[in-house]
């Protein structure tokens, strides 16, 4: 047998395809300009039915073109925007067969299941009535009828979710919206209102989903983008707020609540990718006094408090200005308990001060939430080890005299050192709890070293 080289079989396949473009190119000759329209259709029919879509499209828009007035050119055209997903462009075609042959009860009843999923009750009803009026088949009839009673239902439910969502009853609306969506799955107007039920309820990702499917849906839909916009300022996502509020003007460029919500976004954006650089720079205090900018600019959303605390935090332990990295670290935890970045950093704040035991703490409760962090492993062996170093007491460097020191010297250094570190000293909690820690060191050191068995 001999073999095919992989090129010839490749131009084999398409000798089928070259066989009808001749044949419908040699009907076309002979047949004029009907010929070339019906030869058109011909050929987008059998394109669409291998599944190569654009390629019918271009020939359903050649047949559209060549005969305005061809009711069968918009039907197959439709067919094609369908196939295609491409819902708005089949319903004005579907629209104009019907408008250029009344009777043809197929394409009324494709463009009522369209406007339908599109949530468009009365138009939908109305089209399913005529087709039941115009001598259908069995199955068209059976399909009208039940099409008919599924929008009867929806009607009846969008005015139960409307009245819930007057009432404020939520959960109700999202309940009856779930099933009108799951039938007008393209009906932009009730994910809006179920979006709008989401942000009430609290739950902004299911709101965000809704609202960029709406945004689609709906031609220059600016609220949408407006809407998404605001959750994501909300929670504390200014990259996305931006992006999307960018969208809205693009729509329009006066819309005014976009444009005064952009500036703000903009400018709170600039500042954050400033203080991120900083970071970068290692210059950390810069960076720390322009998150403090960040949370002057919107004093108003706790999310982006709670992440400038969060860098701050992070610049302060880095720095080590470990008194503020403590504090403001603990601000964060207390707001946000299970906030790895805070722990991480409160924990290296904590070893800069000697509090090995606090820093073993945060470290295994960092470890809980995000067990694979190289980070943490680490900084927990670490601060086990230097404990287990700090066990091992050096009462005179606690005191600071030399090993040789009498006892009259010892007590010299405990009352110097006694009355530096009386916590009675410290007004900022955290400072009083590291004297009193220290104040406890001092004097077990002075009871150990005054010890009658020493001298």
């Amino acid at each position: 047998m001999v073999a095919i080289s992989p090129v010839a079989h490749k131009l084999l396949n398409y000798v089928p395809f070259l066989l009808v473009l001749i044949d419908l190119r040699y009907e076309g000759v002979n047949g004029g300009k009907d010929g070339g329209v019906e030869n058109h259709l011909e050929m987008g029919k059998k394109l669409l039915a291998a599944g190569q879509l654009a390629d019918a499209l271009s020939h359903f828009h050649a047949a559209v073109d060549g005969d305005a007035k061809n009711y069968m050119a918009y039907y197959r055209r439709a067919t094609v925007y369908l196939a295609m997903g491409k819902s708005k462009s089949a319903l004005p075609d579907l629209s104009k067969v019907i408008e250029l042959k009344p009777d043809f009860t197929s394409a009324r009843l494709q463009r009522g299941n369209l406007l339908l999923k599109h949530g468009k009750l009365d138009e939908a009803e109305r089209d399913f009535k005529k087709v039941l009026k115009s001598n259908p088949s069995s199955r068209e009839e059976q399909e009208a009828q039940s099409q008919l009673k599924k929008s009867d239902e929806i009607q009846r439910l969008v005015g139960q979710a409307q009245s819930d969502f007057t009432r404020r009853d939520y959960g109700s609306a999202v309940s009856h919206l779930d099933i009108i969506i799951d039938t007008c799955l393209w009906d932009a107007d009730s994910r809006e209102m179920r979006a709008e039920c989401f942000v009430q309820l609290g739950e902004m990702g299911k709101a965000i989903s809704d609202l960029k499917a709406a945004s689609k849906l709906k031609s220059d839909n600016t609220q949408a983008f407006y809407k998404l916009s605001t959750i994501y300022y909300n929670l504390g996502d200014h990259e996305m707020s931006l992006n999307e509020v960018r969208e809205c003007l693009k729509l329009d460029p006066d819309h005014k609540q976009c444009f005064s919500h952009y500036k703000q976004v903009k400018k709170l954006n600039k500042q954050i990718q400033a203080a991120e650089e900083l970071i970068q720079q290692q210059m950390y205090s810069d960076a720390v006094s322009k998150y403090e900018s960040v949370m002057k600019t919107e004093p108003n959303v706790p999310q982006f408090i709670l992440n400038a605390k969060e860098r701050m935090c992070h610049c302060l332990s880095k720095d080590q200005q470990t008194a503020k990295a403590i504090s403001v670290c603990s601000e964060v935890l207390k707001a946000d308990p299970q906030n790895v970045n805070a722990l991480k950093d409160r924990a290296e704040a904590y070893l800069q001060d000697d509090q090995y035991e606090e820093a073993i703490k945060d470290f295994e409760s960092a470890k809980e939430h995000s067990e694979n962090d190289r980070q943490i492993k680490e900084g927990l062996e670490r601060a086990q080890r230097l404990l287990k170093q700090s066990q091992k007491r050096d009462y005179y460097k606690i005191l600071g005299v030399k090993r040789t020191a009498q006892k009259k010297e010892i007590l010299k250094a405990y009352r110097k050192l006694a009355q530096q570190w009386h916590p009675d000293n410290f007004q900022d909690a955290e400072e009083k709890k590291k004297a009193e820690k220290k104040f406890i060191d001092i004097a077990q050191a002075k009871e150990v070293l005054t010890d009658p068995g020493i001298f």
